[in-house]
């Protein structure tokens, strides 16, 4: 019996992967081998820092309200347990938003938990 290979998916497969690293310099978009360990290594990191982006965005949303808080005489952890006191549920990224771009919105939330 002849042997079978199925060269039709084999194809398809390296021609996926090759055409994911479009783009790569050299035999990293040319050579399948190398494409794709590069192409993984590439996956890993994307997974990676889509998490890592999300905890970059909290330390900087925290880092904007503190800034503000403190230009109005109180801290970051302070104000942020006087709004979990009295049911404020502002989350850190409308905050940071208002402490950057609406200052006098954001001293009247902090006059109003105070």
């Amino acid at each position: 019996m002849p042997r079978s290979v199925n060269s039709v998916a084999s194809r398809q497969r390296r021609k996926k992967i090759l055409k994911a690293a479009r783009g790569y310099f050299g035999a990293r978009s040319k050579v399948y081998t190398v494409a794709k360990n590069t192409l993984e290594r590439g996956m890993v990191f994307a997974y990676r820092d889509r998490k890592a982006k999300k905890r970059a965005f909290r330390r900087l949303w925290i880092a904007r309200i503190n800034a503000g808080a403190r230009l109005n005489g109180t801290t970051y952890s302070k104000l942020i347990h006087a709004l979990s006191t009295k049911d404020i549920s502002l989350n850190r990224k409308v905050l940071a938003d208002l402490a950057m771009n609406n200052p006098q919105t954001f001293s009247a939330v902090v006059k109003s938990v105070q």
